[in-house]
Order: C-alpha cells, then structure tokens, then sequence
C-alpha cells in the first residue's frame, strides 16, 4: 500500500490545509501516544502545486542534526503563512496603479517571498528532502508541464537536482501576481518557470501517476490519496464587464478561472478512477465548500482575512472530526504493519544466513 498526501495551490488559504495538517499531525501523537512523529512519517509520496508545494517542502526538510527527520513540525509549517503571509502579499499603492494600467507585469515583488523561504529552506537540495515527492510548474518556452521530482534528483544528479527554496519560488509563480521564475538546475541548465497551477492546481493525479510509474509492483487499487485543497472561490464573472476589461485587468480572474477548472477536472478524474474499481474510500478529499466568509483572492493576506481563513479551517476541520480521527488510526495501523513486516524480513534474512 502505498499513501499520497498531495496539496493543492492557493495563495494565502494554504492556511486552510496547513491547519487540516496540524489537526490530523495532533491526532496522530496523541492516538500514538508518540510526541516525536511527524506526518512524513505516515506518508510515502507527497505532491504539491504553488502554495502545496511550499507545505511539502517544508513538512520534507531534514534536521540538520539528523537527515531521516523533519526539521518542521506541521505546525511551523503552517507558520510561514501566519507570520509571512502578509509581508509576502504587500504591496505599494504605486505598483498596483502600475499593473491596473498594464505597466507592470506583476503585483508583488518576488525578492520578499524568495527572502522568506530562503530563510526556511537555506541550501536545501531537492535530492535531500527525506521523502519522495514532486511539485509542479510550467516551462513557458519549452510549453510543457514540468514535474519537481526527488528521486529524479537523486538518479539523474545535477541535471535533474535544483535548490529547494527555487522549485518554491517556480511552482508560486502565479501570472499577474509573481514574475516568471528563472531558476537553474545545479548544472546550470536555465528553466523559465510559471506557477504548476496552470496545469495541475490539485496535483493528485500527477502523484498517482508518478506512483504508479515508480513502484511498478503497486496498482491503483493499492494506493491511498488525502487531498487537500484551499477551497473553490465559485466567483461569478459579467460577461459585458469582462469583455469590456483591458488584458492586464482580467489576468487575476484568468489565474481563478484556470486553477478552479483544472482542480475540478482532476477531482473528478480521480473519484471516477477510485469508483471504477471500487475503491472510492481510497481518495479523500478535504476542502471547504464554501468560501463566502472570506475574500478569496490568492492574495486576501490582510490580518483580519488571515484571522477569517483561521476561522474557516478550524470550520472544516470540526466538521470532518471523524474522519480526521478514523484517518489516523488508519495511517497507525499502517505505519506499524509496515515496521512489523519490515522486521520480519529481516528476521527472515538473518536466520537464511545462519
């Protein structure tokens, strides 16, 4: 069996699933009765789009005192939301003037954000984050989807291994919102990188796929997806005014209209695939279905809409209590089914040589 935590893109509501993070890491401790486990500990893949890919990172970074283990705790992950989100998402009067008149192709300055996560990530290599996962972007010149993944990183090397904090400032590189990313590659290959919510803003599917192809000897009967989205924002768009709007003014409309069809498309996709073999219980997936108690922007980072989102996850998260708490009995049961077979063979192996 294997299981996929994948998070989806959203700007500032990763708050959403960062606390759905927090909540279900808690359970776990507590159901365990073991204060020093982590959520990588019960997942074997993770996936990320934008906001998701941010999280992943995060919950993968190693302790520098000990490789196998996380450096954050769910909870700090969380924090980079609570304590950056609003200096990330600040923006002068000027430059928003600019961009409403198509004179700046952006709306946030990305030297605050790659600050930021140059603060948590340092010189963290892809290769060495301690779990297998990938995170999505979209190469603009090459026009094709292009996957962040792990092992990749470790087979392929240099070619295929990027700083972390890089492939974070890639797979958030909204249109209108942040500058393209041009990273390298540790060999110097040049990527010109857009937000992999263009593509994948529930990368799920691209998870499932990438397990699937990885461990050969797994089917889709035998992998489990909790999915975590920041909700859908369902705005409704005039077609006069829309028309009537210049190209630059309707681009933050594009980004919602793109991301929340490729989210739903994918959602929809998975659930048939679960069905069709009649293991719809193996893909949960965890998001509010209404968002009409905050401002929904991907960029809504004022401390009274941070406190709102706070207020909507804590929501979610009380409404799903159950399942939160059967998921992580379930992902206990798991994890010590799977050190139990791993002692076994090793008991076998020794006992063969002797």
């Amino acid at each position: 069996m294997k299981r996929i935590l994948s998070i989806d893109g959203g700007g500032i509501r990763g708050i959403i699933p960062g606390m759905v993070l927090v909540a279900l890491e808690e359970k776990i401790r507590r159901q365990s009765q073991n204060q020093n486990c982590y959520l990588s500990d019960y997942f074997e893949f993770f996936a990320g789009t934008s906001t998701g890919g941010i999280l992943i990172a995060l919950l993968l970074c190693p302790d520098p005192e000990n490789n196998n283990r996380p450096k954050y705790s769910a909870q700090q992950a969380l924090d980079i939301y609570l304590h950056h989100g609003t200096e990330i998402f600040t923006t002068s009067s000027w430059r928003r003037f600019l961009s409403e008149f198509g004179l700046l192709s952006e709306l946030y300055d990305e030297t605050i954000l790659e600050k930021v996560l140059q603060g948590y990530l340092g010189d963290l290599k892809l290769s060495q984050l301690i779990k297998p996962c990938l995170m999505t972007a979209y190469n603009i010149e090459l026009r094709k989807n292009h996957l962040f993944r792990q092992q990749k990183a470790i087979s392929h090397g240099p070619s295929r291994d990027f700083l972390v904090r890089d492939v974070c400032r890639a797979t958030t590189a909204a249109p209108t919102y942040f500058s393209v990313a041009q990273i390298f590659s540790l060999a110097g290959t040049r990527y010109p990188l857009l937000d992999g919510g263009v593509f994948a803003h529930n990368p799920s599917i691209c998870a499932l796929l990438e397990v699937l192809k990885t461990f050969q000897t797994f089917n889709i009967e035998d992998v489990h997806i909790l999915s975590l989205g920041t909700g859908l924002a369902k705005n409704a768009y005039n077609y006069d005014d829309f028309k009537k709007k210049k190209a630059i003014s309707i681009g933050p409309a594009l980004v919602d209209i793109m991301s929340s069809g490729s989210s739903e498309s994918n959602d929809y996709f998975l659930r048939q695939l679960f069905r069709s073999v009649k293991k719809q219980a193996n893909y949960i997936r965890l998001e509010p279905a209404n968002l009409s108690s905050i401002e929904p922007s991907l960029d809504a980072a004022s401390p009274g809409n941070i406190q709102k989102l706070v207020s909507l996850a804590d929501k979610l998260i009380s409404e799903n209590e159950e399942l939160l708490d059967a998921l992580a009995m379930d992902l206990i049961r798991d994890k010590n089914k799977r050190e139990e077979k791993k002692e076994n063979s090793v008991w076998q192996y020794l006992k063969e040589k002797l």
